[in-house]
């Protein structure tokens, strides 16, 4: 597996009709990091990720793999390099945890064409890494909401990507699955040398594994940076519109944030 140097985000753009998303967005993520982008909901935060993916076609502005422009790329080439860990999946067939992982080969077999060996050291390999393994023969309709997103991400690591998206991937858990998945996410982001992107409501989970953060405000980066430069409580408090402290959390050394309540500000 070839490993991307770089991403590189180049002025990109995108309007809903005559209303501005995403606007003159800028960043670059290098391999081995895991960037946050972060912002309140209507911030344009999905519309990046889906521009990203090419889900969306950008109005202005690129996105640059190791230099090579992917809006040029076929979308199996694309599928090749690219994966993309979803906020919610719906599995509405009795699919067992193997065959749900084994989709993420589709982008190098043809139509009718079946598994080679290479595939399938592959397949195993993904879910060893997540640590579905023992539940290869399980239907994903039993499993736990953490297990299941650990299906959903084996098959992502499945496609052999160089560039991971991940859209809220913890949006529906409990904390526990929550620490569970970015710990594994941190640590296949790191061995692996993938650059990874998530989308992010919490900030103290972004501050804790993200290496760097992107907040957004109405389509507009307002801070990029480490953890610490962009969650200023005056950063967070333009943006999100509410009073908050950041603190250095004495355990972990990663900014940690806490809102205040409008009648403990005065």
């Amino acid at each position: 597996m070839s490993v991307a140097k770089q991403l590189i985000i180049d002025n990109l753009g995108f309007s809903y009709g005559a209303v501005p998303v995403v606007q003159d967005v800028s960043f670059r993520v290098a391999a081995g990091d895991m960037l946050g982008i972060i912002g309140p909901n209507g911030s344009g935060k999905t519309t990046l990720l889906k521009l990203l993916s090419r889900l969306l076609k950008p109005q202005q502005g690129r996105v640059l793999i190791d230099g090579q422009d992917t809006s040029l790329w076929s979308y199996r080439a694309l599928a090749r390099t690219m994966a993309v860990v979803p906020q919610e999946t719906q599995v509405q067939f009795d699919f067992t945890v193997e065959e749900i992982v084994e989709m993420g080969r589709s982008p190098y077999l043809s139509r009718f064409q079946a598994m080679s060996k290479h595939d399938r050291d592959i397949v195993t390999w993904a879910m060893q890494a997540t640590n579905v393994l023992p539940l290869a023969r399980r239907s994903v309709l039993e499993l736990s909401g953490g297990e299941r997103q650990r299906v959903i991400v084996a098959r992502a690591l499945a496609q052999q990507p160089e560039v991971l998206l991940l859209d809220e991937p913890t949006a529906s858990l409990d904390i526990n699955h929550e620490v569970e998945i970015f710990e594994l996410l941190r640590i296949l982001t790191v061995n692996q040398g993938l650059i990874s992107i998530a989308v992010l409501h919490d900030l103290n989970l972004a501050a804790e594994y993200c290496d760097h953060l992107l907040l957004l405000s109405e389509g507009k980066v307002m801070a990029a940076g480490l953890a610490e430069e962009v969650l200023s409580a005056e950063n967070l408090s333009e943006v999100y519109g509410i009073d908050v402290i950041v603190y250095e959390n004495h355990l972990t050394g990663r900014p940690q944030v806490q809102a205040l309540a409008p009648s403990r500000n005065g």
